[in-house]
């Protein structure tokens, strides 16, 4: 039967237990080397792709040294910037794992004809990132102009549909004027793109103001027109405007009541008079038609 030294047994338990941090910090402290090719660069950090590990970080240092291996049997070490450690350069990484388990490199070598590859790739990438962000910025700026144009699209086709509205309106309130004799007429023409009316037009005017006084239960129509050459939503605009001016001096020169003037009909580009495709054809459709109207029911009494 063995017998125990039951001191000495403790203390080698004690030495073990003592050692095993140390053991385990010169374990992570044991250098190493790697091969591999630089993927990615962040300040402080490589990424590394080696045959082990695709995406292997390692840590640069202020004391890391960066050196290009030089001659026939690359015996001979050139110092060089970190700035040199460019992705698609191939490299040597000799250093020792934290305790976090990052390769902490203290040195980093690579050949001179591998860093003129790398360059050169390094160039066709950023000329190709630079090309990328160029070509997203125009997609953004086309996208950008698209959408500008698709809400004043949206505003035109929405002001069209608005003055159609008020065309047919306009149409379906003067096509019940079948019961009215049309007594007096004037026609006032105006220039292109012009709304206010020619001075020459005023006597006219005052004098057809002057002429439905007599006549028993008149009512004045008026109705605006502009040619169909430009913009069709300006045009419709200009029609109403001449038809308005046209109304103002009934009301404050010839003295007509408000109640006696049917409103103003805007009609746009409808009841072309004239051929748009000259210019007296588009002079004739510029126009406000005046007209005094009695009731059929009324000249009858």
């Amino acid at each position: 039967m063995k017998h125990f030294n039951l001191p000495r047994t403790i203390y080698v338990l004690s030495v073990s237990l003592f050692m095993a941090p140390f053991l385990g910090t010169m374990a992570l402290a044991q250098s190493v080397k790697v091969e591999g090719l630089i993927k990615a660069r962040n300040g402080e950090t490589m990424i590394l792709q080696t045959s082990d590990a695709p995406n292997l970080p390692v840590l640069l240092t202020d004391s890391t040294q960066v050196g290009q291996v030089q001659g026939m049997f690359k015996a001979r070490r050139k110092e060089m910037s970190m700035a040199a450690l460019i992705p698609g350069l191939a490299v040597k990484v000799e250093g020792t794992y934290n305790d976090q388990n990052q390769l902490v490199a203290k040195s980093v070598s690579f050949k001179g004809n591998d860093l003129e590859q790398a360059r050169k790739i390094d160039a066709g990438l950023h000329e190709t990132r630079a090309q990328a962000e160029q070509n997203k910025a125009e997609l953004e700026k086309h996208k950008a102009e698209l959408q500008k144009q698709n809400v004043a699209l949206q505003q035109q086709q929405q002001q069209i549909n608005a003055n159609k509205a008020a065309i047919d309106a306009a149409t379906a309130r003067f096509g019940q004027l079948d019961d009215y004799y049309i007594l007096d007429e004037v026609v006032v023409y105006f220039d292109n793109k012009k709304v206010k009316v020619d001075p020459s037009y005023r006597p006219k005017l005052i004098a057809l103001a002057e002429k439905a006084k007599t006549i028993n239960g008149y009512v004045i129509e008026v109705k605006g027109y502009a040619s169909s050459s430009g913009d069709e939503a300006l045009n419709q605009q200009l029609s109403e405007d001449r038809a308005e001016d046209v109304v103002n001096i009934l009301i404050q020169e010839g003295h007509i009541p408000l109640t006696r003037v049917l409103a103003p009909g805007a009609m746009g580009e409808s009841h072309q008079v004239g051929s748009d495709t000259t210019a007296e054809g588009q002079a004739q459709n510029r126009r406000v038609v005046v007209r005094v109207l009695q009731n059929k029911a009324i000249a009858g009494v």
